[in-house]
């Protein structure tokens, strides 16, 4: 049966003013003849979350430090492209970030369950900035060197997120006053993540035409500093202090694989993830090339590709803060997949570049769900001592299977075209929600008829 999702958001506060906010937002809506309360309801709602200071550093710092992210990003595809007209590179540079993440995150999502995960949050962001740094130097002062730098230092900050994700996603529970704003955290956490893609990447593709990648680089290398002292500026309980009991690494994760596999909800929301990373999620390795070749642009056209992706899975995101309580996440899930593959079969027809960017953006609305909607269901169904290593498990889905798609992605549009390769991305996409979406229906009949048999008066049920 599709998870339900059970939060009540309970209102908008900024900076600790929500009584005031709702009260002048009530009455200003009551002077309005015929007005939609609804409408306030959702505007309130959408940021219940905010209610919580510790969330609101995390929303900031995070928010800045993304935006740096991303503009490097931009230009590490960029700077790649450029340098050796391959495709396969592309892919090859997305494989060294992510597969150290998905070999390491197990490890990462043990040390989530087993520390204290604000204080290894921070070690993980100054280990980031460090990282960040050295790109920086790397691509100043060792520029003919700097595809292999980037590729060595790439899998170092590949390896450093394999224990930043896991702690950064199972911190965000604790940082809600109200657990029944967990969903609506997680999914303005999205949108703060696709907000910044939207605006990095823009400011990226500016930056690299009119200054030269380097600024990027250094940009996103000081874009930590804020992210480091919102963590140092939260104010946290104390830890609940745990049993101790003897600590068997190999135990530990075959629990956390012994619950997913008892567990179908959660199998099946990791097993559409880890298939989506595959064979959809990797069109994003060849929007470097559409920009160059397909449109004949420049760095700024790749940078406005990218945004546009941002924004649709910015909008997506704040769509998913809106729901309301008791929204069925999972069929949620399966349509926007669906809509995801459907706007890549479209976006690989496109010749027109403004036709593409409003494509595009209509799809990544759709991708939004697959990452942020899986979260919500793993956050909210697994139990606290679970919850860092079921993520980690997650996580290495995600991240093990991006990259290797990303590898036959590249590969793969080196002989039939780029457009063609995307073009049965989003076949594949869309194939999978439609399993998935088959999933839950069959699941929701079975529970139907359960319920029917056990409402049945027992003299029937005898004579049956």
């Amino acid at each position: 049966m599709g998870l339900i999702c059970k939060s009540k958001n309970i209102g908008f506060c900024w900076q600790g003013n929500y009584g005031s906010l709702q009260t002048l937002g009530s009455i200003f809506f009551q002077k309005i003849p015929f007005a939609d309360h609804s409408l306030l309801r959702m505007n309130i709602t959408t940021f219940s979350s905010f209610r919580s200071r510790n969330f609101r550093l995390f929303f900031y710092g995070q928010g800045l430090s993304l935006v740096g992210t991303w503009m490097q990003k931009t230009a590490v595809s960029w700077v790649i492209y450029s340098i050796t007209q391959s495709k396969f590179m592309l892919g090859l540079t997305v494989f060294a970030t992510l597969f150290p993440t998905a070999v390491f995150s197990l490890l990462g999502g043990i040390a989530a369950d087993r520390y204290n995960r604000h204080k290894l949050l921070l070690l993980t962001q100054v280990l980031s900035l460090v990282q960040a740094l050295l790109l920086t130097a790397a691509i100043v002062f060792f520029r003919e060197e700097a595809v292999v730098l980037v590729i060595i230092l790439s899998a170092v900050l590949g390896t450093i997120n394999g224990y930043d994700i896991p702690a950064r996603q199972s911190l965000v529970r604790e940082l809600v006053l109200d657990e029944r704003n967990l969903p609506n955290a997680l999914a303005l956490n999205s949108s703060m993540v696709n907000l910044s893609k939207l605006i990095g990447p823009t400011i990226a593709g500016f930056a690299i035409e009119h200054l030269g990648d380097k600024v990027c680089f250094g940009l996103n290398a000081l874009s930590f500093i804020p992210v480091i002292i919102s963590l140092l500026a939260m104010r946290l309980p104390k830890p609940e202090s745990q049993p101790k009991k003897e600590r068997n690494m190999l135990r530990e994760f075959k629990e956390s694989f012994a619950y997913i596999k008892h567990t179908p909800s959660i199998k099946t929301v990791i097993i559409l993830v880890g298939a989506m990373s595959f064979f959809a999620l990797p069109f994003s390795t060849l929007t470097p090339a559409f920009a160059k070749d397909i449109f004949h642009g420049t760095a700024s056209t790749f940078g406005v590709i990218d945004g546009f992706i941002g924004l649709g899975a910015f909008v997506g995101a704040i769509f998913l803060a809106s729901l309301k309580e008791g929204a069925n996440l999972a069929k949620v899930l399966a349509i926007n997949a669906g809509i995801f593959g459907v706007g890549l079969v479209v976006f690989s027809f496109c010749e027109s570049l403004p036709l593409a960017l409003f494509v595009i953006a209509v799809s990544a609305f759709g991708m939004m769900s697959i990452v942020t909607v899986s979260n919500t269901l793993i956050q909210m169904n697994v139990p606290a001592l679970l919850r860092g290593r079921v993520i980690s498990v997650f996580i290495m889905v995600f991240s093990g299977m991006l990259p290797l798609g990303s590898l036959l992605v590249g590969g793969v549009s080196h002989y039939i075209g780029v457009q063609q390769t995307v073009l049965w991305e989003g076949v594949l996409g869309f194939i999978i929600a439609m399993i998935y979406g088959r999933y839950l229906r069959k699941t929701k009949l079975r529970a139907t008829e359960t319920e029917c048999m056990e409402n049945q008066p027992e003299g029937l049920l005898t004579q049956a």
